[in-house]
């Protein structure tokens, strides 16, 4: 009944035709406001999952390291016990040391990482190769994969393929380090080129795990860690969970959200921002329906009075008109989502508005639409439009009853 009330006073003629005006400017205020929350939240969707795509290739699923030192003893056994457990699709060990790379004049410091066979299957650097081929070569000639960065630092070419670069590793049974002794060195070949994002392609290149295990001295069970790939549906905390019970507290166990969790953490910061900005700004918007229901409580002084005659109580002529404010926001909420579908749709098929510059990996706003961010949004223009409405619709509740012949 209250609604039926509400609805005859929306679509009702006003004698005052600047009720009207009002009214549909509150609703095109609410709309607009409602699609730029429902565009923006989607653009920080849509770079969120651009940066999760470029990080994912490099950060596996779960990451395994020593709590304490450079390397952990995992045999046999323990491995099998690993790959046992459910939800992991699979498992890569690796030994990481910072080296030294020589190409005549040029040197630079890089993270040089022995990787075993199966790495490829828990990560996704072997897709980023800009020149030659992901080939690590063996223990006798090995091979690397250097970041752009690094290749540009130090000349490795993949073409050249008489011209190695000599590598400096930590001779870890040195006692003096200031000594001839203090590094190991070997030639190192460049077979490819990868970039995936100026933070890895500056810092790491990848060689095969036997020839840093030899370089390092290590034994053939002794690692830097282990990455791990989980099944398709499987979250991460819960496989987790059982490795740290499986490793003990020697073990680090981080999923790849915890890998990163400065970078994801500021963006889900800047995102709430955003919406708290956003959410204020659609606040000031509702100003105009406080506007609109104070006039149309002015306009139906005598309806109310004669409510009040039949009976009606103040709480009933104040949902009324609090229904009268849920019926503006209904129909700007929903054309802004409207509007905001269509928009995101237009983006995301035809690239309309462009990344200025030229250095992106993108040339255009990515656009990811999310249902959350709907049904947020719409709860957000629900609870602003209640809080507006309430002082007109209380206003109206305390009229007196004044019924003239």
């Amino acid at each position: 009944m209250n609604l039926l009330f509400a609805w005859r006073y929306f679509k009702s003629k006003k004698s005052t035709n600047a009720i009207n005006i009002i009214a549909w400017i509150s609703v095109l205020a609410i709309g607009i406001g409602t699609a730029a929350l429902i565009i923006v939240l989607s653009v920080f969707n849509g770079f969120e999952g651009l940066v999760k795509s470029m990080y994912g290739d490099f950060y596996a699923d779960i990451l395994v390291l020593p709590q304490k030192g450079k390397f952990i003893e995992i045999p046999m056994d323990k491995k099998e016990q690993i790959n046992r457990i459910q939800g992991i699709g699979g498992s890569a060990f690796f030994v990481e040391e910072k080296a030294v790379l020589v190409n005549d004049d040029y040197q630079a410091i890089v993270y040089l990482r022995g990787i075993d066979s199966a790495y490829s299957n828990v990560n996704g650097i072997n897709k980023h190769i800009l020149e030659g081929s992901f080939d690590l070569g063996n223990i006798e000639t090995p091979y690397m994969v250097a970041g752009a960065g690094i290749s540009n630092a130090v000349g490795a070419d993949p073409e050249n393929k008489l011209g190695g670069m000599v590598v400096y590793l930590p001779n870890r049974k040195s006692n003096n380090f200031s000594s001839l002794d203090a590094m190991h060195s070997s030639t190192i070949f460049t077979s490819g080129i990868f970039s995936v994002q100026q933070e890895f392609d500056d810092k790491y290149a990848f060689t095969n795990l036997d020839f840093m295990q030899y370089m390092l001295d290590l034994k053939p069970d002794e690692y830097s860690g282990f990455e791990i790939a989980l099944k398709q549906g499987v979250k991460p905390e819960d496989v987790q969970k059982k490795l740290q019970e499986l490793l003990g507290n020697a073990f680090k166990v981080q999923t790849r959200y915890e890998q990163n969790q400065s970078l994801f953490s500021v963006m889900q910061m800047e995102k709430w921002v955003i919406y708290g900005i956003l959410s204020l700004i659609l606040g000031v918007a509702a100003f105009n329906m406080i506007g609109a229901l104070t006039m149309l409580v002015l306009e139906k002084q005598k309806d109310i009075s004669v409510l009040k005659a039949m009976g009606a109580s103040n709480n009933r002529i104040q949902n009324i008109f609090l229904n009268e404010g849920f019926l503006l926001a209904l129909f700007g909420g929903i054309g802004g989502m409207i509007l905001a579908l269509i928009i995101c749709w237009l983006q995301v098929h035809f690239k309309l508005v462009g990344l200025q510059g030229g250095s992106f990996i993108i040339d255009y706003y990515p656009v990811k639409i999310s249902i959350t961010d709907f049904g947020l949004v719409g709860f957000t223009v629900f609870f602003i439009s209640v809080l507006a409405a309430w002082l007109p619709s209380r206003k109206a509740a305390q009229q007196d009853l004044i019924l003239k012949s």
